[in-house]
């Protein structure tokens, strides 16, 4: 059985919180979804990342944020 969908979308708005090494965004129909991660050194860095210290204020916002006002 073949099927042939034609079909047309029209986004005002998207907000996609978060993307992750595992995240699939779908908008529409697929036939199939294929995994692909790629993992990337664009900094060129050689050893790990160093460990969050207790001495951060707030662990969540590593970067500093103007008061709310």
């Amino acid at each position: 059985m073949n099927w042939t969908i034609h079909q047309t979308i029209m986004i005002q708005h998207l907000k996609v919180d978060s993307v992750s090494n595992s995240s699939v965004l779908q908008i529409g129909t697929a036939g199939s979804i294929r995994a692909l991660s790629n993992l990337y050194n664009t900094g060129g860095f050689v050893e790990a990342a160093p460990q969050l210290g207790a001495s951060a204020t707030n662990p969540v916002s590593l970067v500093p944020l103007p008061a709310p006002t």
